[in-house]
């Protein structure tokens, strides 16, 4: 049976719960929403005793199927104000499953003034350590130095200097199945949700245990079975994000006049070649060692869409390097140069910071003066000026909106407070829908339209787009898939029940991801209406209905009446 752990840091008290009935069927994002409303107070201050940081597995985790082992990290974001779930790849979600839990909730604050401490899972146990010899440092040290201390098959969910800091660009890194520290769960400030309960990292040992009994294994395996040759026969997951990763998308998004340029000034990088998906292939590639462009963040993965990029003598500077990086921190401020995005990449994830949020922090702060265009040795120095903690610093770490606001920058790409990431909404103005729309503030994961059906530029529906978009993907993540299995999951509808009865059994039907995407959604509204939200936070900042678009020359024009009626299922 899995439990509750819940940890409360104001006590103490650690204790191993019973699943409330309420919550024995949803899973991942869709519990995070669940728990908000059922026991966070939706007013509250999201870094005040009465938040929790909620770890939640999908649905389907714990079975090493592939790109299905996603963890939701989530609570009341002390960026946006509202509901936020985070999922990222790594061990971490695997490992929680297979100890046997539900979710995680860590709930209280810790007295003032108290160092952050590590809380260690194990099987049937939990308990707090000290950690002073990590606190202040990188998370690839900080990775090092607990991997010493615990063993090389923990998995490690941590904060780094940004996050001790709390600079609301700080996410929770964690470790991919070889020890990379490079996954995240990046968006919405969890990073500053985790400090604020007093904890530099979490610990997870799974010891002897493995993956938990199935309901039907023969089932389940049928449908895996199924699952991952539909995955092989698909182009997309079996040839491209294999060999050329998400940087594909950048000759993509380049040709509909979409990737970010110059802080979303232009949508189109007269160098993309130069930083697309070949380029980086062949620079990994040609230069061997410990660079590889085909490269699985989770065990069982098929697709591996991830990637370990090396400099000229073959030693890893980075893994990986991935659209949004290469959008937001390369084209976004008009640097051209693979090597240096791989170390500004780095560098940022070393401090613990959301890419897309302190990429669209540095456009804003070249918009300002602070950095000439192309300057990857000043974007350099403005990341030490975030490591050191200095006042302008603090401004980069804490995300586009406040650079915005004290630099007096206009042309900010945020929605409810959280960075626009790397497709123009002027350009794909179904995913400007999905970033204005959704309670999760502006983030692609939460409806990305770049493949549906439709006429990109034209406000005709777009709507419509959108919302297919976000139900889908609100049930993924509530399943703990990744996006691009479904490219699998499209070639064989059936597999999703046929697993998840098989898994759990359950008796879902065959419209389980709609039902489960609406659900979700429907969580996650009510919990930001409670907490103040209003059709006047559902919008794009009004410079880009203003602003046209080069090479397009296109404003973000899909009627506000429609977009306020998308959820009226």
């Amino acid at each position: 049976m899995l439990r509750v752990l819940r940890v409360n840091v104001s006590t103490d008290v650690i204790s191993f719960d019973p699943v409330p009935k309420a919550w024995e069927r949803v899973a991942g994002r869709a519990l995070i929403a669940r728990v908000l409303l059922d026991e966070v107070p939706p007013e509250c201050d999201p870094c005040g005793p009465h938040n929790k940081l909620i770890f939640a597995p999908g649905v389907l985790v714990g079975q090493m199927v592939s790109s299905c082992d996603r963890l939701s990290i989530g609570g009341k974001s002390p960026l946006t104000g509202g509901v936020k779930e985070s999922n990222c790849g790594g061990s971490t979600g695997l490992h929680i499953v297979w100890l046997g839990l539900k979710a995680i909730l860590v709930e209280g604050s810790p007295a003032a003034g108290a160092a952050l401490r590590l809380l260690c899972i194990g099987p049937d146990s939990a308990h707090f350590e000290e950690c002073s010899d990590v606190l202040g440092l990188g998370v690839h040290e900080t990775t090092q130095r607990l991997r010493s201390r615990f063993g090389t098959k923990v998995s490690i969910a941590m904060i780094g200097p940004a996050g001790e800091m709390r600079l609301r660009g700080a996410g929770i890194m964690h470790l991919d199945k070889d020890g990379n520290p490079g996954r995240i769960s990046a968006r919405g400030a969890m990073g500053v949700l985790m400090a604020a309960k007093g904890l530099k990292a979490v610990i997870i040992d799974p010891g002897k245990t493995r993956r938990p009994a199935l309901a039907d294994a023969p089932r389940h395996n049928a449908a895996r079975k199924l699952y991952v040759k539909a995955l092989a026969e698909h182009p997309q997951t079996s040839k491209i994000y294999p060999e050329y990763g998400t940087a594909s998308i950048v000759d993509m998004c380049n040709g509909f006049g979409a990737i970010p340029t110059r802080n979303f000034s232009n949508g189109r990088f007269e160098h993309a070649e130069k930083i697309n998906g070949d380029a980086f292939h062949d620079l990994m590639v040609g230069r061997g060692g410990e660079g590889d462009p085909t490269h699985a963040c989770m065990a069982g993965c098929t697709i591996q869409c991830s990637n370990i990029y090396a400099d000229v003598n073959g030693k890893q500077i980075v893994s990986p390097v991935e659209y949004e990086t290469i959008g937001l921190v390369g084209s976004n401020l008009g640097i051209s140069e693979p090597d240096m995005i791989a170390h500004l990449n780095y560098q940022m994830n070393d401090l613990g910071l959301d890419t897309i949020e302190t990429g669209a922090a540095l456009g804003v702060a070249a918009e300002a003066g602070l950095m000439e265009w192309g300057d990857g040795l000043r974007a350099m120095q403005l990341m030490e000026e975030v490591r050191k903690g200095t006042a302008l610093g603090r401004v980069i770490g804490n995300g586009a909106k406040l650079a915005g606001e004290v630099l007096g920058v206009q042309r900010v790409p945020v929605v409810k407070g959280q960075a626009i990431s790397a497709y123009d909404p002027r350009a794909i103005k179904g995913t400007g829908v999905t970033y204005a729309t959704s309670p999760q503030g502006a983030d692609h994961t939460a409806g990305l339209t770049l493949r549906m059906p439709v006429d990109h530029l034209k406000p005709e529906g777009q709507v419509a787009a959108s919302r297919t978009a976000q139900i889908r993907m609100a049930g993924f993540d509530s399943l703990g898939a990744c996006i691009f299995g479904a490219f699998g999951f499209n070639l064989a509808p059936t597999t999703i029940q046929d697993l998840v009865n098989g898994q759990h059994g359950w008796d879902v039907g065959a419209d389980y991801l709609t039902e489960l995407g609406k659900a979700t959604i429907d969580l996650e509204r009510e919990f930001n209406r409670r907490a103040g939200f209003t059709p006047a936070d559902d919008r794009l900042p009004e410079w880009m209905t203003l602003e046209a678009l080069a090479p397009n020359n296109t404003v973000f024009d899909v009627p506000a009446a429609e977009m306020d009626a998308i959820y009226n299922w």
